[in-house]
């Protein structure tokens, strides 16, 4: 175990994820395990220009693994993009006599973590924190299976109401870039149709989907739809086109928005954040740096950051193919 880390810092960027505050409690305590300090970093890269930190320790975490959000706070930071708001941030930290950063956060926070990294030599491990599952190097990042189940559990209480007024409703997730969220929701939700940033279906394959819905006797219908789909300019393009071209359905649009970011963090994202928690601190101790935590085949691994920054999250073909027969 390396004697050089004794203090590590930990803060969290980006937007927010369900989980997030069980890894900040999980990063706490294990560097108490270790006898090592621990402090808090408020408002991510923001508040460490400006030396916002508060000494934790493993009662200052307690009561934090069930809450949606970050204790920590998040913010966005233009300063730190720039040569000297990464070295106001250094001297804020040497100042304090931090020796490490774990970073909770997404493609942004690795981001800078890289450029830290290069320009002072700083040991950095980053946590994936983001609902949105598309950070290379882990099946699953914290937040996703909290926000799979708030859309599900949406999507359960809208097609009540599709089926009492025979409506077809396009319900529009998040995934500006990629469709995890949509494809996995649609599936558990039993949705007629998916349409994700992956697959371009295409307005006419899409009606044609509908009208087979439609012969095959069902008489209302969900379409989910990632925020980042490409058939129309939105969804509400989307519902307008349909209600031209098919207008024995009545077509609403509900658009979930950020309830999915929030909430209390589902068990498995739980005991992903303890894990990865556990993890990036000791993986700091072992004196490894530039790396990011995740989850592959069910272990705890690491992957580079920079492979993490620049990779590809792929959509699971699988599944796509489960969600066109699920939908006949």
């Amino acid at each position: 175990m390396s004697k050089s880390i004794k203090k590590i810092g930990v803060m969290t960027s980006g937007g927010d994820s369900p989980g997030m505050n069980a890894a900040i409690r999980s990063v706490v305590r294990t560097c108490a395990y270790h006898n090592i300090e621990c402090v808090g970093i408020y408002r991510g890269y923001e508040g460490m220009i400006e030396g916002d930190f508060k000494e934790l320790n493993a009662r200052s975490v307690k009561g934090i693994i069930n809450k949606g959000g970050t204790v920590l706070k998040s913010a966005r930071s233009n300063e730190f993009r720039t040569p000297e708001g990464r070295k106001s941030a250094h001297k804020k930290l040497t100042e304090a006599n931090i020796d490490a950063l774990v970073l909770i956060g997404g493609d942004g926070t690795f981001t800078g973590g890289l450029f830290f990294n290069k320009e002072f030599n700083f040991p950095v491990i980053g946590i994936p924190g983001t609902i949105d599952n598309d950070i290379y190097g882990t099946t699953h990042t914290l937040g996703f299976d909290t926000a799979l189940n708030t859309v599900v559990e949406c999507i359960d209480k809208i097609r009540d109401t599709a089926s009492s007024h025979n409506r077809l409703f396009f319900v529009e997730v998040m995934g500006r870039d990629v469709g995890h969220i949509a494809l996995n929701a649609g599936v558990g939700a039993g949705a007629e149709e998916i349409l994700i940033p992956e697959e371009d279906l295409g307005l006419e394959r899409l009606l044609e989907s509908l009208r087979r819905s439609k012969q095959s006797g069902k008489s209302s219908s969900i379409v989910v739809v990632a925020e980042g789909d490409k058939i129309g300019k939105n969804v509400f393009e989307l519902k307008d086109y349909v209600e031209a071209n098919m207008t024995e359905y009545e077509v609403r649009v509900s658009v979930l928005g950020h309830m999915q970011r929030g909430g209390s963090p589902s068990c498995f994202d739980r005991v992903l954040a303890s894990r990865m928690g556990v993890k990036a601190v000791e993986s700091l101790l072992e004196g490894k740096t530039n790396y990011m935590v995740g989850l592959l085949n069910d272990e705890i691994a690491l992957t580079p950051l920079e492979q993490a920054v620049k990779g590809k999250s792929k959509i699971n073909k699988e599944l796509l193919r489960v969600s066109d027969i699920m939908s006949t």
